[in-house]
């Protein structure tokens, strides 16, 4: 789904990659990028993919972002916060995936967070427009909200798709292994 209105009246719909995977042991175990490649087949082949994860919520967090075409990596990054929140790092993940995005390419940004895809799509156009607020309330990781929906501001050919989490996609679990990276000592 494209993340930005571009004059359609049709309202977004969430699109799903839904692709039947082995069974993930990732969100019991932190396997590096190295075991998840030896372990993982199906998904997605080509994209960019983001997660990020704080282990307790808030605590010590990390995110990852991995772009890939044709099961080669093209580019990964990946950081850790001595302090913080899931959703933080879910976004920063995000947002590193987004500068990863050539501007002018067609390509799909992956995401497990359901909260992070409707931020860009459905919410943040309107809280921009009433000057970033809310109807209610602050908006959380405001600083994180504006950087993202920028970039994607500035990649019209990039769609943003949630993806199913610990569900055996190899490059969603490399993600995951990214953003868990700082609890081991290699990535």
């Amino acid at each position: 789904m494209d993340c930005r209105d571009n004059g359609a009246q049709a309202k977004p719909s969430l699109k799903r990659a839904s692709v039947s995977r082995a069974s993930s042991v990732t969100r019991t175990q932190d396997l590096t990028t190295a075991e998840v490649l030896d372990r993982f087949r199906d998904g997605p082949t080509t994209g960019i993919f983001t997660d990020g994860s704080s282990r307790p919520n808030p605590g010590p967090g990390g995110w990852g972002a991995v772009f890939v075409r044709e099961n080669t990596i093209v580019e990964e990054r990946h950081g850790q916060d001595a302090w913080t929140t899931n959703n933080r790092m879910e976004l920063t993940a995000l947002i590193n995936g987004l500068e990863m995005a050539p501007p002018g390419e067609v390509i799909t940004v992956y995401t497990d967070s359901q909260l992070a895809v409707n931020t860009l799509t459905k919410w943040a156009k309107g809280w921009e427009a009433r000057g970033w607020k809310r109807k209610e309330g602050e908006i959380a990781n405001l600083d994180l909200v504006k950087r993202a929906w920028e970039l994607v501001q500035e990649r019209p050919k990039a769609s943003l798709e949630w993806i199913r989490a610990h569900d055996g996609s190899r490059w969603n679990e490399y993600a995951d292994a990214l953003s868990t990276a700082h609890l081991r000592t290699e990535a």
